[in-house]
């Protein structure tokens, strides 16, 4: 019997049957009329479990006490309850199944009431969801029940402005068409009237030049027909007034530091871009430098031949015509000065690409052109076209690969190496007025370089060889 109680304290049945009253009390007008009759059943259940672990206690306490201890409390309590028609048989199972069930069915009242409230909160927010995905569906309805309005205004409108806008196209076209004529007919106009501007410049200029000319003839014509003594003296000195200045002798002081100061641009600005340029495709930097340093030697070759060849066609054109008191040689000197944008610099520029195309020593992408750095050539070309009109004439030093390193001419690379004598590769040429250094250039020293030149030299194709030197360029050029 004691087992038996203490088995049911253990339990805590009555505890459990009121946390279920206590929750159906919560949930009584929450949950339906199945739901509250399916509780109310299995809390009948729980405690006629319940009462049935009573009355074994019940029936061994009696046991102990005899035959007849006892009887009193029975015969005054339980029989008038028995009275009342209330019986509960005794359930089949044992006392531990009854008390297992009873924890089981405990625990799964406590699951699906979690499941419940889960379910509940579930459908709630669905719920929600749903009402707000419906007034999304509701306002986009609304808004293609509107874009199908605006839709129709449009081909509505679109089908009564037709006509009239397919007319107003053809006049548009028109009028365009006739504008574009305009505009051709007067960049014609303003082209040749450019045309006209620099050659009125240029008359004014062989003008003024002439009207000084002619004013210094008669000042000399007049003293050597006057018959006082001043003019004798001044006869005995005629081969030296003879010989004025021209306006290439007078300017030649200005036209030297600013070509000198043009030539130190082009090593620190174009000669920069191009390397960036050249950088795009091809990775080896050595290879980069000599590009850039043979399109300059090639520029300065191309250049001095286009200015001999110019400077031929000016002096058959002055001769018939000269009888200044200068040479032709000034003469001719002077009027190319003048005239400098007469110099056809494109043809330079591509004499040099083609020379630069059969270099054996350089090499270059195929999908690419040494016309990427055209600009670069461009403004070498103009600026040591125009050194050529200087006396004495500007002009770069020889340069070889392998030659030993002249400190004069040529300052050192960062990356060179500074103990080595020869010269592996220049960077930039040096620029020389006869056997001064007016512009210093840049080389590259690595030891082994005489070694490297000569392997390369005999590596190269006598049929593309194609030497660097600036004397047998302009050779072969003059053979040509």
């Amino acid at each position: 019997m004691a087992d038996t109680l203490r088995r049911l304290v253990n339990t805590s049945s009555f505890s459990v049957l009121q946390d279920k009253l206590e929750s159906w009390h919560q949930d009584y007008h929450v949950i339906s009329c199945d739901q509250n009759l399916n509780r109310c059943c299995e809390l009948i259940e729980l405690t006629a479990k319940i009462q049935g672990e009573l009355f074994t206690i019940l029936n061994h306490t009696a046991t102990e006490g005899g035959h007849y201890a006892g009887v009193d409390t029975l015969k005054t309590r339980l029989l008038p309850w028995l009275g009342t028609c209330f019986s509960m048989a005794r359930p089949s199972v044992t006392d531990d199944t009854s008390l297992q069930l009873i924890q089981e069915s405990v625990e799964k009242d406590r699951k699906i009431r979690e499941l419940s409230v889960c379910h509940d909160s579930d459908m709630q927010k669905m719920e929600t969801q749903l009402c707000s995905t419906r007034l999304q569906l509701d306002s986009v309805k609304a808004e293609l029940a509107d874009a199908h309005m605006e839709l129709d205004e449009t081909k509505n409108k679109s089908a009564t402005t037709l006509l009239a806008t397919e007319d107003e196209i053809l006049q548009l076209k028109a009028d365009l068409r006739a504008a574009h004529e305009k505009a051709e007919s007067y960049r014609r106009k303003l082209d040749t009237l450019d045309d006209y501007e620099r050659q009125i410049r240029l008359l004014r200029e062989e003008v003024s030049f002439l009207t000084t000319e002619k004013a210094m003839l008669q000042e000399r014509l007049v003293r050597s027909r006057s018959p006082s003594p001043l003019p004798r003296r001044s006869r005995s000195y005629s081969p030296l007034r003879s010989e004025s200045p021209t306006r290439a002798q007078l300017t030649n002081s200005s036209r030297h530091a600013r070509l000198v100061s043009r030539f130190s641009d082009l090593y620190a600005v174009e000669r920069l871009e191009a390397q960036s340029l050249l950088r795009r495709y091809i990775d080896d930097l050595e290879m980069v430098q000599k590009i850039i340093f043979i399109a300059v030697m090639e520029s300065f070759q191309a250049a001095k031949l286009a200015y001999r060849q110019f400077k031929l066609r000016v002096r058959k054109t002055l001769s018939p015509s000269h009888h200044g008191p200068e040479s032709l040689e000034d003469a001719a000197v002077d009027y190319i000065v003048r005239n400098l944008d007469l110099y056809d610099v494109q043809a330079s520029v591509n004499e040099v690409i083609n020379a630069m195309n059969v270099n054996p020593r350089i090499s270059f992408p195929p999908e690419v052109d040494f016309v990427l750095i055209s600009n670069l050539i461009r403004e070498t070309c103009r600026v040591a076209f125009a050194m050529q009109t200087l006396d004495p004439p500007l002009d770069l030093a020889f340069a070889n690969n392998g030659e030993l390193h002249n400190d004069n001419k040529y300052r050192r690379s960062y990356d060179s190496e500074f103990t080595a004598p020869l010269v592996a590769y220049h960077v930039w040429p040096a620029l020389m007025e006869g056997d001064t250094v007016m512009v210093k250039g840049e080389a590259v020293t690595r030891r082994g370089a005489l070694w490297r030149s000569r392997s390369r030299s005999r590596s190269a194709s006598p049929m593309r060889s194609r030497s660097v030197s600036p004397t047998r360029s302009l050779v072969n050029s003059d053979s040509r």
